[in-house]
């Protein structure tokens, strides 16, 4: 997926993504959120509304770890989303959200807890300069 690009300020951009989100299909709900330089990680409860979402039935949910990555062009803000089954090579995931949503992706959790075992972490936790 590419990086979408809104006319909104870096501080409307993170409240719109940390928003609950309704649909027909499914409900989102960030239940927690923090940001790590550029990097805004979230944990979210998704609720079915229909079959068909994440393989959930209605009314069943699953929690998982997001990771936008934020960037300004211009005036405007944009981000990237990613989610921890697609491994994204960032690992500033504070560690307390490992045990907020089940496990999708072996190797990424443990460089995040590799990331967090370093004497000077990065901020960014950009894992491609560590």
């Amino acid at each position: 997926m590419g990086w979408t690009f809104v006319r909104l300020t870096r501080d409307q951009l993170i409240r719109e993504l940390t928003a609950t989100e309704e649909t027909e299909r499914s409900c989102s709900e960030v239940i927690d959120h923090t940001l790590v330089g550029n990097v805004l990680w979230t944990v979210v409860r998704v609720t079915a509304k229909q079959a068909g979402v994440l393989g959930l039935a209605p009314g069943e949910s699953a929690t998982l770890i997001g990771c936008h990555l934020l960037e300004s062009e211009g005036r405007e803000w944009g981000y990237k989303f990613l989610v921890e089954a697609e491994h994204p090579y960032y690992y500033s995931c504070p560690l307390r959200y490992l045990d907020m949503a089940p496990q999708r992706c072996a190797t990424w959790r443990a460089r995040v807890h590799a990331f967090h075992q370093q004497p000077t972490r990065k901020a960014a936790g950009d894992a491609a300069t560590d």
